[in-house]
């Protein structure tokens, strides 16, 4: 059967992914879930897409998973859980931080749990007024999950990442930008334009290039300086050899503007 709760489009370079059940604020079921890695894995695959944005539609950017069809009856066994977080809301996190298109979360409203962490593993955060990222783990007594220990601490710092999961306080979009979670706060009614045009932006990009800055970046804060060096070494070497990086320096040489192709 067809998984609802998802709207798919690609218009020209960006693909759009739209969390679509407002009546729960967008809260993912295991299906939407997989759909949306899916869709990450079929950005990256496609030549023809060079940015991806992320959305919901309604008062929610995403309540994070969806609990109430998720209590399995029987016995549980041990590993189950952890199973099930490595399959699921893990592999997610990780499908966005391993998208080789850049990826805009337009955060429209609520993103709680692993809505917030699917909101933060995204390489820009657009958020509107209304916004608000809640760690709502501590709440119902529970270890936050979706790589949200790991994100957290690289973004704002463990001090400030232990107040929000501790407290599990509601923090607003303005607050969420001071820290440095969030790249700008826009009016509501301004936020999917300002994120089209991000996106835009985005696509007319160096696709590649823009790809392995990501890698690069990402992987910074996992390495010492001596692999980090190494990585970026390769990193220049692979992109040289892109029709774009090839555009780029006759673009510099010729002074004009460069025609990036993604390529």
């Amino acid at each position: 059967m067809p998984v609802t709760g998802i709207l798919h489009t690609t218009d020209g370079r960006v693909t759009h992914l739209t969390l679509n059940r407002p009546e729960a604020l967008n809260a993912l079921t295991p299906d939407q879930r997989d759909l949306l890695i899916r869709l990450l894995a079929d950005a990256s695959a496609d030549a023809d897409v060079r940015a991806v944005v992320i959305t919901g539609t309604g008062r929610g950017f995403c309540a994070g998973a969806d609990l109430r069809g998720g209590a399995a009856a029987g016995e549980r066994v041990a590993g189950d859980v952890a199973r099930v977080l490595r399959l699921g809301a893990q592999r997610l996190t990780a499908a966005v931080l391993d998208c080789e298109k850049p990826v805009i979360a337009a955060v429209n409203g609520t993103a709680a749990g692993l809505g917030a962490h699917l909101a933060l593993a995204c390489d820009l955060v657009l958020a509107a007024e209304s916004a608000r990222f809640i760690e709502v783990f501590v709440r119902r007594g529970l270890v936050p999950d979706g790589g949200g220990a790991y994100l957290l601490p690289r973004l704002i710092g463990p001090q400030r990442a232990k107040e929000l999961m501790f407290f599990g306080d509601a923090l607003s979009a303005t607050d969420a930008e001071r820290l440095g979670l969030v790249n700008r706060v826009v009016p509501d009614e301004e936020l999917e334009k300002t994120a089209r045009a991000w996106a835009e932006r985005l696509a007319a990009g160096p696709t590649r290039a823009l790809a392995l800055t990501k890698q690069l970046v990402n992987a910074s804060l996992d390495t010492d300086r001596a692999t980090a060096f190494a990585a970026e070494a390769a990193a220049q070497e692979i992109n040289m050899t892109t029709r774009d990086a090839q555009e780029g320096v006759r673009a510099f040489v010729e002074r004009r503007s460069p025609d990036y192709q993604g390529r």
